[in-house]
């Protein structure tokens, strides 16, 4: 297909397989201003909903690439704007008319900040899956990472998100981006996991940056910090419900037969420990000392220490 304006993808995703995105916001505007956010500094800070775009040439469009990719090439159909796609105030009969078309889920990825208005929380009922971010659970630390427009506060958009998860009937996962001496002290995270905990999400996700952000003085958490986050949400939510983002889109490493990139590809969402790896490897034949020796060596993984065991877990290539 050729001239799409709303639609683009499907893109692979770690979290929604192949997620065919829906552009319903202009870029950048938005309601926070991320210190991380790839887009840069949000120069439209606002948290008025309204008419970007008519709401039928969207949900047109939407229809016609499902037709033409086909329904069993999709996954889902993901509102991801280059901004925050709840701003849009036509968002609830965009999801009504397509899920009229098609039969695909439909996810909605939200900063969450809005969601103490009864009227986005009635639009987003009408999705399938919700992706809210929660970077904070402090106020300064709120207001340091994702720098919000200045009519909104913490404690009211907290309440808005326990709100909607008690009455929505799909499922909600979690997002968490962890800035280096930003969000990524024990304290910090086990104030954010004990939040999610809260609103049981089906799954929490730990993200770091892997692309340049707005501030040049923003870095990912250490590897030793991301450990201990997945182990702290862990403990609160139960390990199944846990995984990592941290840049490596390898393949599903349900399907890889290969056992290094397996191990490569389980060790970017679950850190492993490392007697299992060497278990794993020796199962396959290989090596286990020696060739976890070379995937440190090459910068491939990294192996630390954490509460008297040691794990392995894919380097952090952003660093």
């Amino acid at each position: 297909m050729i001239n799409l304006k709303y639609v683009f993808g499907p893109v692979p995703s770690r979290r929604l397989g192949r997620s065919l995105g829906v552009n319903n916001i202009p870029p950048k505007h938005c309601s926070y201003s991320c210190i991380y956010c790839q887009l840069g500094r949000t120069p439209n800070l606002v948290i008025h909903r309204r008419v970007f775009y008519p709401w039928r040439d969207i949900v047109k469009e939407v229809v016609s690439a499902v037709r033409n990719i086909g329904e069993e090439n999709i996954d889902y159909i993901t509102f991801v704007p280059d901004g925050e796609p709840t701003l849009d105030i036509n968002l609830g009969m965009e999801l009504k008319e397509i899920r009229k078309n098609v039969n695909i889920p439909l996810a909605v990825l939200t900063n969450g900040s809005l969601l103490s208005r009864q009227d986005v929380r009635d639009d987003l009922q009408k999705a399938d899956l919700v992706s809210i971010k929660v970077d904070a659970i402090k106020e300064q630390t709120f207001r340091k990472i994702n720098r919000p427009h200045r009519g909104l506060t913490l404690s009211t958009i907290l309440e808005g998100i326990r709100a909607f998860s008690r009455r929505y009937g799909g499922k909600i996962i979690t997002e968490t981006m962890l800035i280096e001496n930003v969000n990524d002290k024990l304290e910090e995270i086990e104030s954010i996991a004990l939040f999610i905990k809260s609103i049981d999400p089906y799954k929490a996700y730990i993200a770091i940056p892997t692309r340049p952000p707005a501030e040049r003085w923003v870095h990912p958490a250490k590897e030793e910090s991301v450990l201990r986050a997945y182990t702290v949400f862990s403990k609160y939510l139960g390990e199944d419900k846990v995984e990592l983002l941290i840049g490596y889109e390898g393949p599903d490493f349900k399907t890889i037969r290969d056992p290094i990139e397996s191990i490569l590809a389980i060790t970017s969402v679950h850190p492993m420990r490392l007697d299992y790896a060497y278990g794993f490897l020796e199962k396959h034949g290989l090596s286990p000392e020696e060739t976890i020796e070379k995937l440190a060596r090459d910068g491939k993984i990294v192996i630390l220490n954490y509460r008297g065991h040691k794990f392995v877990m894919r380097k952090i290539v952003s660093r």
